[in-house]
């Protein structure tokens, strides 16, 4: 697990490098499919002092196999999705500012523009309130379910990312550094749309069919941004 563990050693180094977590505010993972074992932060350790030996093994039940820390306290939160979604190989929850405020308006994050398409295929959601209930027992748990209940069947790598009512984002990849980049343009994206509604309150969600030109340009079948692998 040491190539894991390093891999998710830097992912969770690069978000408050991008400025995506202030303190301990935010935590990344990463799975092993092939084993059934998820790599996580430790809970509440500064990023100052952190090293790759401190990421912790747990199952996909969320037992302890290796590591001398508890785990994330939103580790029931990942692996709700790991178990979900075979396609997903990397989570990141953060409280980034733009995001979380959207987040806390109870507001999906509004397709405007291309930027957003080029990532999401189509409005970033939020998901419902969870009940007193659900916040009292099992909380973590229970977020990871909102998400699953919000995403329903949709493939979650075409939405790579959700803002939990009253909460925060959670982004994800097909691994680590992917989940990364998808919190990172997330932030971005609410951002924007927060200063797009502001010059004109009244703007529309942009075109369906400018929006799956640049979704399907790089994630369809016939996707032709960038360069060929190996070029």
């Amino acid at each position: 697990m040491h190539e894991l563990k390093l891999r998710v050693f830097e992912a969770n180094m690069a978000l408050p490098r991008s400025g995506l977590v202030t303190f301990t505010w935010g935590n990344a993972s990463a799975i092993d499919r092939e084993q059934g074992l998820v790599v996580i932060k430790p809970s509440g350790v500064a990023y100052e002092t952190m090293t790759p030996d401190d990421m912790v093994v747990v199952d996909l039940e969320g037992k302890v196999t290796e590591g001398q820390w508890r785990p994330s306290s939103d580790t029931a939160t990942h692996l709700a999705l790991y178990r979900r979604y075979p396609s997903l190989g990397g989570v990141v929850h953060t409280h980034s500012t733009n995001a979380t405020a959207w987040a806390q308006a109870g507001r999906a994050i509004p397709a405007l523009g291309t930027t957003h398409a080029d990532y999401f295929s189509g409005d970033i959601l939020c998901t419902r309130a969870l009940t007193q209930s659900e916040v009292e027992t099992d909380y973590e748990l229970n977020t990871g379910k909102v998400i699953i209940e919000t995403l329903g069947e949709t493939e979650p790598l075409y939405t790579p990312g959700i803002v939990v009512y009253q909460h925060g984002p959670f982004a994800w990849g097909k691994d680590a550094d992917d989940a990364v980049h998808n919190a990172v343009v997330m932030e971005e994206v609410a951002k924007m749309a927060w200063i797009t509604r502001g010059i004109n309150p009244d703007v529309q969600g942009m075109d369906d069919y400018l929006m799956n030109k640049h979704f399907q340009r790089k994630h369809g079948s016939d996707a032709y941004y960038g360069q060929k692998q190996g070029r």
